[in-house]
């Protein structure tokens, strides 16, 4: 299985990266992303891939980063996409959640990061918090001037109409430890309907701990992503099994550089 979604270089998880990669490997997740949110976090994200067996990395700025962002990290992150093990770009969006980045700026990183992917051919790892509108809106000028977008809406937690959009424009969906909370039947009954092709799982560690560890342990990681996706098999009425060839298929698929990094 693959963790499509994992913050290897998080305060929370830093010191223990070799552990958690071990205890991940045990569980049966071979590969995972780790995926950056500012230029500083990008390197540590490559050499983190390039140290860990089944680790592989992203490069970009999160929108809640940008406005920390110095003049030269934008140059930095292009020139990070060519490092061995390098897969995506991001995590990039949109954000009215939090208050950190002036909004256009936000837009304006975002786009930045639509145009390095087309250029690269490598996906955009998408982060979007209470901006639903503003964030169709961008995605549906891409696509109506480039065509389908290569990438992911992460943690996908909207709703169908949401959803469908993005799928219609060619991204994909992955669920994290949201689906399996108590609250989420609403989002369990989509991630049922969601296209067998389309689907992807991850942790977002050290955050979104799913049931039935929520609460109980202090910090997400990647051998976890067994239960969100288990739940998600649970909702589809398919085994873990089937479950886990349909998300490791869609995610080197997605990803295709990692096959290419083996």
């Amino acid at each position: 299985m693959i963790d499509t979604h994992v913050h290897l270089d998080d305060d929370k998880l830093r010191g223990e990266v070799a552990a958690v990669v071990e205890r991940a490997h045990s569980a049966g997740v071979l590969n995972m992303i780790s995926i950056a949110t500012s230029y500083g976090s990008a390197r540590q994200c490559v050499q983190l891939a390039q140290s860990f067996s089944g680790v592989f990395a992203s490069v970009g700025i999160h929108p809640n980063y940008g406005q920390e962002a110095q003049p030269r990290d934008w140059e930095g992150v292009v020139k990070l996409v060519d490092e061995p093990r390098v897969v995506a770009l991001g995590e990039t969006g949109l954000d009215r959640y939090w208050d950190n980045t002036p909004f256009p700026l936000q837009q304006d990183y975002f786009s930045r990061h639509l145009e390095l992917s087309r250029k690269t051919g490598l996906p955009v790892v998408i982060h979007c918090r209470e901006a639903d509108g503003d964030m169709l809106k961008m995605l549906k000028q891409e696509y109506e001037l480039q065509g389908p977008i290569l990438g992911v809406m992460h943690s996908f937690s909207g709703s169908p109409t949401f959803g469908d959009a993005c799928l219609e424009m060619g991204l994909y969906l992955s669920f994290s430890g949201v689906v399996t909370y108590k609250n989420a039947d609403k989002l369990r009954s989509y991630a049922a309907q969601v296209p067998a092709d389309r689907i992807l799982v991850e942790t977002d560690a050290p955050y979104l701990t799913p049931v039935p560890l929520r609460g109980v342990i202090k910090k997400n990681e990647p051998a976890h992503v067994m239960h969100t996706a288990q739940c998600v098999a649970d909702t589809r009425g398919i085994s873990l099994q089937e479950l886990d060839a349909l998300t490791t298929g869609n995610a080197k698929r997605l990803f295709s550089r990692m096959n290419e990094a083996r």
